[in-house]
């Protein structure tokens, strides 16, 4: 802690930035989940608070998950109410603590290198295509969507063809502006002043941005930026107003069994999403720090519970706003404990102030930041190692944009296996000749799968040959292949073949070859 409190200066200003782009983030995926508004707004305080102070990564950042949204929409229409939703919010949590005592952050230590890289890359393009309408003052789709087919009856690409026949002038100005802005201050041409130096280049854009909107109409009334294109925070007339905006569970619909089984749901996908979102923000550290994986469940399931309580939406760890906490200069966790408290604050004391912000400023943040996540030589990187690690790259990378990132993920580690697979077909056999003697070793693991190929080989050897089997630099050979062997050995004296087995160390009771 006392490392932390170093940078807590910056790590402030950095809170500052994460909050400006987690605000419409956490109202958009509400929205896009048929919830209450304010229930995204719950999430992010308490994925910020709760879940920063508990979670052992520095640098990643809690909040509401467009991963969850199909479950939220599915779980609210069967169930009914948005309170009986909270149960299973709250189940969750505990499943989720459940799985961190059992150990199960395990799990993210098995996704390859070239997956969590192609997610970093796949999530990097997201953010790009996806704010391009924003970017262009075009908001039919809501904030944090991060699905191929959207809620406007629209795709990715569609979506951008559409924005660009209905540019929003003002909020565009804005947006380039805020862009330019980001580009000069990566430059350092704006970091010679001392107190610019301090400031996060996004918070810099920020600040610009609602200045421009503010002067922009008192220049030319017709450079207006609309309400439908401003962060649209609900915001309440005193105290008393602001706690009408919280929700409590009505645990009358704990024996459902519909609750338990959306609870479980959630509880599997938060916790895939989060464990993959840490794993990749690991990799995008600059102090490449580690975090604990089952501590960081616990914490998510803590966070679960207080967010299902006061009428939050279900948390995860988030690649997006873990991105941008990383790429705007944070240092320790407090940024994203700090952007919780602010988050609080702001929507208690200053919400009419958030509400002018436009969204193409925020949007140019984020193209920003998908633009730094895209790394052409990381590609390269990939394909100089070969196609076992730049398939699984390029499937991850793909599958992601088309569908979702836990659906792409899945594709990317089914590819992998694929080359693990491959890789272990042909180096477990090698075949050897020399005038009719033959030598076929057996190395690493020889599993089922090369059945087809030691019995291809064991059929092709010519009568009255010499057939050396050599299983000494063997670590598993399997029933089958055992099988397959003690058949042809069973053969061999018909064919004239003469057989000589070299077991080695391996020598499970069950498993003992025949002896010829």
């Amino acid at each position: 802690m006392k490392n932390n409190l170093q940078h807590t200066a910056s790590d402030i200003l950095v809170s500052i930035v994460v909050l400006l782009i987690g605000l419409p983030l956490c109202l958009g995926i509400a929205l896009g989940s048929g919830a209450p508004l304010f229930s995204g707004i719950i999430a992010g305080i308490v994925g910020g608070i709760v879940v920063g102070i508990l979670s052992g990564s520095q640098l990643s950042v809690s909040g509401p998950a467009a991963a969850l949204t199909g479950i939220v929409v599915v779980g609210i229409g069967k169930l009914g109410s948005f309170e009986a939703f909270l149960v299973t919010v709250v189940l969750a949590g505990i499943l989720q603590v459940v799985f961190g005592y059992l150990k199960a952050g395990v799990i993210a230590h098995f996704v390859p290198n070239a997956v969590i890289k192609g997610m970093v890359t796949a999530i990097g393009l997201i953010l790009i295509l996806k704010q391009v309408p924003h970017f262009l003052g075009y908001d039919a789709d809501f904030e944090g969507d991060e699905g191929f087919l959207q809620n406007d009856q629209h795709n990715t690409f569609t979506e951008i063809l559409y924005a660009f026949n209905a540019i929003n002038t003002p909020a565009f100005i804005v947006g380039l502006v805020c862009l330019f802005t980001l580009l000069i201050w990566q430059r350092n041409l704006l970091k010679k002043n001392n107190f610019l130096a301090r400031l996060p280049g996004p918070l810099l854009a920020v600040i610009i941005a609602l200045a421009l909107s503010y002067f922009m109409p008192l220049i030319c009334s017709d450079f207006v930026i609309a309400e439908s294109h401003l962060v649209n925070l609900p915001v309440a007339k005193n105290l008393p107003d602001f706690f009408t905006f919280f929700t409590f569970p009505d645990f009358k619909y704990l024996l459902n069994p519909t609750v338990w089984v959306t609870a479980f749901s959630l509880a599997v996908i938060a916790s895939l999403e989060t464990l993959l979102a840490v794993e990749a923000v690991d990799k995008l550290d600059p102090l490449k720090r580690i975090t604990p994986t089952n501590q960081e469940l616990k914490a998510q399931g803590i966070g679960n519970i207080f967010s299902g309580l006061i009428g939050g939406l279900p948390l995860a760890s988030v690649i997006i706003r873990s991105s941008v906490n990383v790429n705007a200069g944070a240092k320790s966790k407090l940024s994203a404990i700090f952007n919780g408290i602010l988050l609080l604050f702001c929507v208690i004391f200053i919400p009419t102030i958030l509400s002018k912000i436009p969204l193409s400023a925020l949007a140019a943040v984020l193209l920003f930041t998908g633009f730094q996540l895209v790394s052409f030589t990381e590609i390269k990187s990939f394909y100089a190692k070969g196609w076992d690690q730049f398939m699984p790259f390029v499937a991850t990378v793909l599958a992601i944009l088309f569908t979702d990132m836990l659906t792409g993920i899945v594709v990317g580690m089914l590819v992998s296996l694929f080359y693990l697979v491959r890789s272990n077909f042909r180096s477990a056999i090698l075949v050897a000749n020399d005038n009719n003697n033959f030598l076929i070793r057996l190395r690493k693991d020889v599993s089922f799968l090369n059945k087809p190929i030691i019995k291809k080989h064991l059929e092709s050897f010519p009568n009255h040959s010499n057939v050396i089997i050599d299983a000494t630099r063997a670590d598993f050979i399997d029933k089958d292949i055992i099988e397959e062997i003690n058949d042809f050995i069973s053969i061999a004296p018909s064919r004239g073949i003469s057989v000589t087995i070299k077991k080695g160390n391996y020598k499970p009771i069950h498993l003992l070859f025949k002896q010829p």
